[in-house]
């Protein structure tokens, strides 16, 4: 039981609870998608490994830039297929967005791949006989396919509610749009010229060869004088020699 002074300081909410485990696979994929980012570095459409994000497969897809604003779905988790009654791979992604919205849904996905961007959407089911009240949430991340382009994409779509009468379309109810690593553009920057330091470049082959520290090079003094064969050593000096006859 709470005193007064700690009224509501143990308590948890189930609502945020419910929300943070509903949310999980986004999550999930948006984690393994920055653990595939290099500095400032959109990842590459091959980089991605399912069984990096195998939590979230039912929730993830996986598309390919179409048209400035139009992505295709190339692989599905089952529950988009869910959703729509039907299985989605090869069509648009905007098929699970309500006709009216599509437009805007366009917009968001050209930024996408043009700054890049990651996208960020809440969804509401439209209405209607057999369709119960449902929401969804969804992110979209961009890829660099082999030729470097953003032209791919990693997202997730989780939803809250009885999925009921198909196919289940989505109008726009929020949309958050932030630059992809803070990048501006990721097409290949060239290369500032590195500070030689103590190199010193080799005309003929480009190569580098190591100047010597200040602190560790000798002082030249010019040669005063003449050049001058150095002399023979002197050969030792010896008597000479007496023969000494004894006729005893």
């Amino acid at each position: 039981m709470l005193g007064n002074g700690g009224k509501g300081r143990d308590v948890v909410s189930m609502t945020e609870r419910e929300k943070a485990k509903r949310l999980a696979p986004i999550r999930a994929v948006e984690s393994y998608w920055l653990g595939l980012c290099g500095e400032d570095q959109v990842p590459l459409r091959s980089q991605v490994d399912p069984r990096g994000m195998e939590s979230a497969l039912e929730n993830a897809f996986l598309m390919e830039k179409i048209a400035p604003s139009m992505g295709k779905v190339r692989v599905a988790g089952t529950h988009l297929s869910d959703l729509m009654g039907m299985q989605i791979a090869g069509m648009p992604l905007s098929t699970l967005i309500a006709p009216a919205d599509r437009e805007k849904f366009g917009q968001v996905i050209e930024q996408l791949f043009a700054q890049p961007a990651v996208i960020r959407i809440e969804l509401r089911g439209e209405g209607g006989f057999g369709k119960p009240d449902i929401e969804g949430h969804m992110i979209i991340l961009p890829l660099r396919s082999d030729f470097g382009d953003i032209s791919r994409a990693l997202g997730a779509l989780v939803t809250q509610g009885r999925i009921g009468r198909t196919p289940r379309r989505f109008n726009i109810t929020h949309i958050d749009v932030k630059p992809a690593l803070g990048a501006r553009t990721c097409e290949p920057r060239p290369i500032a010229p590195a500070d030689q330091g103590d190199k010193a470049p080799l005309p003929a082959l480009g190569l580098t060869t190591p100047k010597p520290k200040p602190e560790f090079a000798e002082t030249r003094t010019a040669y005063q004088g003449k050049l001058e064969a150095p002399s023979k050593p002197e050969a030792p000096h010896r008597g000479h020699l007496r023969l000494v006859v004894s006729n005893d």
